[in-house]
């Protein structure tokens, strides 16, 4: 049987709140497995979660139920309550005794007195109490038993209450140990607290619960944990992460999943090799603020005027020191400044996320949905100047806003693949947002098998085992020839190794010219933002 030791909750434990930067990290870690912000929300209060920095885990309410059941069981297995009213109706009855004596003494038994007694003690009754309420509106001839009838008679509506509770529940009690009537008094509230919280905590009643009623029962911790059940919700609403009574992520909370996903895709990178998006070919430049460099031959004359014109007075002052500065000044090649500038390639990049139902497997969709997070809050972050689209696809295909692709979720149940629809919906993106080095990024576990001939779909399953389906992949094959006529780059990231989608992938780059990985789940981020931000082969270990 398990034991614990309590502590009275003494109040000091409102001190220790949630911290609701590392609740939305457990909210989001569970929305990468596909489960909406309500249902990541829901999920953590049944099964409880972790956070970094606490002595200990907050119980869900799965868990607590289990507790408290644990409890109920065990009082059940140590206790037997069918003699807890024994000891109560022994003293009713030398109650009884005393009083027929008296009047037996006083009125012989012939007497009307002496009837009515008779009458109500040998009353057809089946409880305890029963016999006790035919007594009353008995007044008692011998004073001192009525005096403790009286006290009797207090305990009344308590003993009602033990006597449907044993008839209800006594069979469960088959313990070795026998509960006199005040021990069996504490186990009927102990359990009746029992349920009552167990209720509460089934209906989500947390603001009803006591945390000192759960700390006597359960122990501090599962107090502590009760605080942070009621405080999820509200917490995260006060940090702006969520909307006030409809839980739906704000963008605030968004930015940081990205900055969190990207972390953790970071984290598997190499330390000496942290990426860049840097090129020698020159492209759109973006100015470094207060950095210069001395004018060479041949560089474009991206003059910072201020600082050209400090450098000529100074040398004018060193030359001529105490003469007034002429006017206009002279000015000298080593006079001149220019603005140093990153140059950066604009790119348009457009990541195609396999949402079909085998990406499901092997925590695929976890690893695909987190790295499209990362990508698309490094380029808000770090390159704002380029554009960057996720979009979905499976048996169709549709863009996934910024707001939506934190909740995004394989299609249950979609076994299809329709990457040329995807196709043509990242076509016309780029279209839209046309740059100098326009991608695809493409994550999939699976060869076509669904696509478009005219404005009708078509589904196609593979022809046998390890076979192809030859229409999806005819049609998807032109589409891509269309994009690579202009100018798209299609890199690919396989999550399964099987041979009909490693052939259509060597098709593909074959025609496009692009790059082919094929990587594991946990690899995943390292290929892919690696070879975003280098625009070369790179694995890493």
């Amino acid at each position: 049987m398990k034991t614990a030791i309590y502590s009275r909750w003494d109040g000091r434990q409102d001190e220790f709140s949630l911290d609701p930067k590392q609740a939305l990290q457990t909210l989001s870690d569970l929305m990468m497995e596909g489960l909406s912000a309500e249902e990541a929300l829901e999920w953590m209060r049944q099964y409880g979660f972790e956070l970094a920095g606490l002595d200990f885990r907050v119980m869900g309410t799965e868990e607590l139920l289990a507790e408290l059941q644990a409890e109920q069981r065990a009082l059940e297995q140590q206790y037997r309550l069918d003699d807890a009213t024994r000891a109560l109706q022994e003293r009713f009855e030398d109650i009884l005794r005393r009083e027929q004596d008296t009047l037996r003494g006083s009125h012989g038994y012939e007497s009307s007195r002496m009837n009515d007694f008779l009458e109500r003690r040998h009353a057809d009754t089946s409880r305890l109490s029963e016999a006790i309420e035919q007594f009353r509106d008995y007044e008692f001839a011998d004073e001192e038993a009525g005096f403790e009838f009286a006290e009797l008679l207090e305990e009344l509506d308590r003993l009602r209450d033990l006597e449907d509770f044993i008839a209800e529940r006594g069979e469960r009690f088959r313990g070795d140990e026998t509960a006199d009537y005040e021990t069996a008094q504490q186990i009927r509230e102990r359990i009746e607290a029992l349920e009552r919280l167990a209720q509460d905590l089934r209906e989500g009643n947390f603001q009803q619960i006591s945390p000192e009623e759960l700390s006597e029962l359960l122990g501090e911790d599962a107090a502590r944990s009760l605080v942070m059940l009621r405080d999820l919700s509200s917490s995260l609403e006060r940090e702006g992460f969520l909307r006030p009574g409809d839980p739906q992520l704000t963008p605030k909370a968004i930015r940081r999943i990205g900055a969190h996903a990207l972390a953790e895709v970071y984290a598997a990178l190499a330390k000496d090799r942290p990426g860049g998006h840097e090129t020698d070919v020159r492209g759109a430049a973006l100015p470094r603020p207060d950095e210069t460099r001395p004018f060479e031959f041949g560089d474009p004359l991206d003059i910072d005027a201020v600082k050209t014109l400090v450098q000529a007075l100074g040398r004018h002052a060193r030359e001529a020191p105490g003469e007034p500065v002429p006017f206009p000044i002279g000015l000298e090649v080593g006079d001149f400044a220019l603005r140093e500038r990153d140059y950066d390639t604009q790119t348009t990049t457009v990541l195609l996320l396999d949402m079909s139902w085998s990406m499901s497997w092997a925590d695929r969709f976890p690893a695909a949905k987190r790295v499209a997070l990362a990508l698309d809050h490094l380029v808000r972050t770090r390159f704002p100047r380029d554009h960057f689209f996720v979009v979905g696809f499976s048996t169709r295909a549709r863009e996934l806003s910024p707001t939506e692709l934190p909740e995004a979720t394989w299609d249950m149940g979609d076994p299809f693949t329709n990457l040329q629809e995807g196709l043509q919906i990242a076509e016309r993106l780029i279209a839209k947002h046309p740059s100098g080095s326009p991608q695809v990024l493409v994550i999939t576990d699976g060869q076509p098998t669904a696509y478009y001939r005219g404005a009708e779909l078509h589904v196609e399953w593979p022809m046998g085992l390890g076979g192809v389906s030859p229409h999806a992949v005819a049609e998807t094959m032109k589409q891509v020839r269309r994009i690579t006529r202009q100018g798209v780059t299609i890199n690919t990231f396989m999550l399964d190794d099987a041979p009909e989608l490693v052939g259509f992938v060597e098709r593909m780059t074959q025609v496009n010219r692009g790059r082919a990985f094929f990587t594991s789940p946990e690899k995943l981020g390292s290929f892919l933002m690696v070879d975003y931000l280098k625009g070369q082969r790179k694995r890493t270990s």
